[in-house]
């Protein structure tokens, strides 16, 4: 056996076929060495030089030219996985241009490398439908310098970059949120002088060109320091903020013109009567744009009418100050069940609104749906408790308005500003924390929704049919927890296994007290409240009648065990805080792109690389997700199709039939 140079990696050749001269090998062949190791190709005075192959015991491969024992030149490494690199090597590394593909994700890489690392020019595609990329500079395998990176969600980043961090000067574009900013960055977040623009939309569809912006300091991601904010409706904020709040001296100027010059606590204006308040006086204008003018005339009615114009001014400086966020939940709950829009715009309905207050807990505070329905009567005076009537902005933020004054009126009747403190209160403690944290069995299992919705036109039908008449006109029947459990019963789906306790279980779901359901049966229920009863009830049924089987499921034994499960699923997507889109999930870091070894030669054991970006669980994950879906959704249609729809067409049949024979009895016979 001959020991080839220490160039050869000290490798000791077993064999060899092919062509010599002088006792060396010389022109083609092959050469197998100890621990397995093969080379095939040309050979020069004993050292491997020109084209060949080498592939290692452990299944590395380089195929291309070998200069005195190296790779050097054009060449390709495959590695065992799959994964492999094409493009230009020296000294056994990657030097110069090529591109690296990974065979466990969709991760390929073409640019400049330097010594075995993304140096240079480079882009590299983190999918395989190239949505999710990067195209700027590298150092040693990190994205620095300037470079633009687009985000699975379609969201931009371009400008500088260092440690794969956002840093140094650059441009943020939140293309669903519409927002976008300017300015510095430090580790991944805002840091320095910036400006930041929240771009707006009417409720009626169209762009709205004036937009809420701010230019002025951030501190690791939040609004810190000195700065100005330009409000869409033309107020104007120039002062001191921290932790994205209007904190310490400031100036508001109004639409209008008048302006508050003092001190502002946790983002509200400092006064001797109410913090928050702006004691204005004189121009009856409103100091909101035309989409967010409140209509709280019948609310005005009941105070003095010297104090109107003052009580109107102080609460629509209040919903001036809640702007970005009250815009961002009606854009947030008017997408509920929407899959899609062809102007990508939507209006809110009285369904969404619904659901809306019941996330923010409304009901606890000794008002049910029904009630605020007719609060807001004197808006749409028809059809009061239709899921389908729209909603637009200005109606949310009156409603709210309205509700907010109902609520608290008798806890903030000693404050200056009446409107303005109650709207402040449900605000503070009920909208802001609990908004966007979307419960119940319709709008709260997303992937539910879109099947559960076919249903809301036959379903609201049923729910029309079944409100017993009161004394108010036809348009304002409602339905009783009572009247739905009498429902359920004429349709005979109430059974030993489906019992009354279970359904009553179902419909105290969401109450502040469920565990007292006697003292809830005469209070009015909406079409969402109803509608959901009938998802809980799918729930149970279909899964009783999957276990049974269909012959069971008609006679079934009695059970008296609650073991269906009704818990709320939170939504846990939440849309990018306009208050600090900072936050968004694009400042983590992305998962390493995988690094093949860093000299392939003259390591001689088996080369491993980090190409896993993606673990290979997650396509069984998203399988097993499609076949929950599609499981779900079964139970959806089943419920309806097979059991609540054509109960309810029999019983309106037999119903009919009844009628008709009562008619007959009444009429005499002509002898």
């Amino acid at each position: 056996m001959y020991q080839l140079p220490s160039t050869l990696f000290n490798l000791v050749l077993q064999r060899h076929e092919g062509e010599t001269s002088e006792g060396q090998c010389h022109g083609n062949g092959v050469a197998c060495f100890e621990g397995g190791h093969m080379y095939k190709g040309m050979f020069a005075k004993g050292l491997m030089d020109g084209p060949g192959v080498f592939t290692w015991a452990g299944g590395l491969k380089y195929e291309g030219e070998f200069v005195c024992n190296k790779p050097m030149g054009q060449g390709t490494y495959t590695w065992p996985d799959g994964g492999s690199y094409k493009g230009e090597v020296y000294d056994g590394v990657r030097h110069g241009t090529g591109t690296y593909e990974c065979a466990k994700s969709a991760v390929t890489y073409t640019g400049q490398w330097d010594q075995g690392k993304r140096h240079g020019k480079g882009e590299v595609f983190y999918d395989q439908s190239k949505t999710s990329w990067y195209k700027g500079d590298w150092v040693k395998n990190s994205r620095e310098g300037f470079g633009v990176r687009c985000y699975p969600s379609g969201n931009i980043y371009s400008g500088e970059w260092k440690n794969n961090l956002r840093h140094g000067e650059g441009t943020m574009r939140w293309l669903q949120q519409g927002q976008e900013y300017v300015g510095m960055w430090q580790d991944g977040v805002q840091h320095g002088r910036g400006t930041h623009i929240w771009m707006l939309r009417r409720t009626d569809g169209s762009q709205y060109f004036h937009n809420n912006r701010y230019t002025g300091d951030y501190v690791k991601g939040q609004r810190h320091g000195q700065g100005t904010f330009f409000y869409a409706g033309g107020a104007v904020y120039e002062g001191e903020l921290r932790n994205d709040k209007k904190h310490g001296k400031g100036k508001f100027t109004s639409k209008d013109g008048h302006v508050f010059e003092g001190g502002f606590e946790d983002d509200q204006m400092v006064t001797n009567e109410l913090k928050g308040a702006l004691p204005l006086s004189g121009s009856d204008s409103s100091v909101l744009v035309a989409d967010m003018a409140l209509n709280i005339e019948s609310l005005l009615d009941k105070i003095p009418e010297k104090k109107r114009s003052t009580e109107r001014k102080q609460v629509e400086f209040v919903v001036l100050r809640q702007d970005a966020e009250l815009r961002s939940i009606y854009s947030f709950y008017c997408r509920l069940g929407q899959s899609r829009s062809p102007d990508k715009t939507f209006l809110l309905c009285r369904l969404q609104l619904w659901r809306l207050l019941k996330d923010c807990n409304i009901h606890h505070h000794g008002i049910t749906l029904t009630q605020i329905d007719h609060l807001m009567k004197v808006d749409s005076p028809t059809q009061i408790h239709s899921p389908y009537t729209p909603m637009s902005l200005t109606r949310l933020l009156s409603c709210l308005v309205i509700v907010a004054h109902h609520i608290y009126n008798k806890d903030m009747e000693s404050q200056k500003y009446l409107l303005a403190s109650c709207f402040s209160k449900l605000m503070t403690d009920d909208i802001l924390p609990n908004a966007k944290n979307v419960k119940g069995l319709l709008f709260g299992r997303p992937h539910l929704s879109a099947a559960a919705l076919n249903y809301t036109s036959r379903c609201w039908d049923v729910y029309q049919a079944h409100c017993r008449v009161q004394a108010e006109p036809r348009e304002d029947r409602t339905m009783t927890c009572r009247h739905l459990l009498w429902m359920f019963k004429e349709l005979g789906l109430v059974d030993n296994h489906l019992t009354t306790v279970r359904l009553l279980k179902i419909i105290m779901a969401e109450s502040q007290d469920p565990n007292n359901p006697s003292s809830y049966l005469n209070l009015e229920i909406t079409f969402l409240e109803f509608f959901e009863v009938l998802l809980g009830f799918a729930d149970i049924k279909c899964q009783w009648v999957s276990e049974k089987g269909p012959e069971e499921s008609s006679s079934s034994s009695s059970s008296d065990e609650e073991t269906s499960d009704l818990s709320e699923v939170e939504d846990s997507e939440k849309i990018a805080p306009t208050s600090s889109p900072a936050h968004s999930k694009e400042n983590s870091s992305e998962a390493a792109e995988s690094s093949p070894a860093q000299d392939v030669i003259e390591s001689q054991q088996d080369v491993e690389t980090k190409v896993c970006e993606e673990p290979q669980s997650a396509v069984h994950r998203e399988e097993h997700r499609v076949e929950e879906m599609e499981a779900n959704d079964q139970t959806i249609h089943q419920f309806f199709n097979h059991f609540f729809l054509p109960a309810f067409d029999h019983y309106q049949l037999v119903t009919k039939l009844m009628e008709e024979q009562k008619l007959c009895q009444k009429v005499p016979l002509n002898l």
